[in-house]
């Protein structure tokens, strides 16, 4: 086709396909062609805010680097992020939810035992985090691994403070043969995602704020189980109506109940006032989700 015009143009760039072979890259980009096509005639894209948005995507890939990835964050605030972890992970009911794992996981956080603390030479409010890790039919699992990690009381990740002296606020934990998992730590805060970039200017522009409810990050895993990456939420936080990412989910909302006993703190090895928190997690078997993918598979050939 060689006379373009408004009204045919979208057609003539998705001929452009057919020799395409690959029939996931085939419906993939037939898609994005056509929304993004329809979007740019929805709104009458000006040249002048074409430009503006080929500054903005040039600018969010300077502000990359080895520690930080400005295209996820603007995944996550767009909802995007969310979206894609909720297509990948349909759970039964009881099953534990997943949420996003956002940007501050990092391999090789150091183990520790049940009871220990993994905010040690951290200020913040003494909290004791307890429950059990769980098969889908209530069986305790042993040995089920819990990779969790933090921000500090100020809202800040150890990758994003200069000398912390390594991996801090972040532990890996093992349940026990009754598949229950305890430790110590510090109350989490809730925090503003880095706006400090593209990804903060368009926040502003939006009239959205930054921030993020307090939580505590989890992988939980176990041989012949599905992982599963989650947060656990502080109920109260003001923003769990607003989460920056859309990550609150209500089955991840649970107390933090404060504790004024001596007695009890020292139980727990901590010092009154402390906070206390519980939560099980349910994982199901591995080899659920591959079922699900090619019974989503064989429904869409009878289409």
């Amino acid at each position: 086709m060689r006379n373009i015009s408004e009204a045919n143009l979208t057609d003539a760039v998705l001929a452009r396909l057919e020799k395409t072979t690959d029939p996931r890259i085939m419906q993939v980009m037939t898609s994005l062609l056509r929304h993004l096509h329809a979007f740019v005639r929805e709104v009458e894209l000006s040249e002048e805010e074409w430009f503006e948005g080929i500054k903005f995507l040039t600018a969010t890939g300077q502000k990359c680097d080895g520690k930080r990835q400005e295209f996820i964050l603007l995944s996550d605030v767009l909802g995007v992020s969310m979206l894609v972890d909720a297509i990948n992970h349909r759970r039964p009911d009881g099953a534990t939810e997943n949420t996003v794992q956002g940007p501050f996981y990092v391999h090789g956080a150091p183990e520790i035992g049940n009871g220990d603390n993994m905010a040690e030479g951290w200020k913040g409010e003494p909290t004791y985090v307890s429950g059990r890790v769980l098969a889908a039919d209530g069986t305790p699992i042993a040995e089920a691994l819990l990779d969790m990690w933090q921000s500090n009381s100020e809202g800040w990740y150890d990758v994003q403070l200069a000398d912390t002296g390594g991996k801090q606020l972040r532990a890996r934990l093992r349940t026990d043969a009754q598949g229950s998992f305890r430790f110590r730590t510090i109350k989490p805060t809730a925090y503003p995602v880095p706006t400090d970039g593209p990804v903060g200017l368009i926040l502003d522009r939006m009239g959205r704020h930054p921030m993020r409810p307090a939580h505590l990050h989890f992988i939980v895993s176990a041989p012949g189980y599905e992982s599963v990456v989650t947060h656990l939420f502080v109920e109260g936080d003001p923003y769990l109506e607003s989460d920056v990412v859309f990550g609150v989910k209500d089955s991840l909302v649970i107390d933090f109940r404060r504790n004024d006993s001596e007695k009890e703190a020292t139980k727990v090895g901590l010092t009154a006032p402390f906070y206390t928190a519980s939560y099980d997690f349910s994982l199901q078997p591995a080899g659920r989700k591959k079922q699900q993918q090619a019974v989503s598979a064989a429904d869409a050939a009878r289409v």
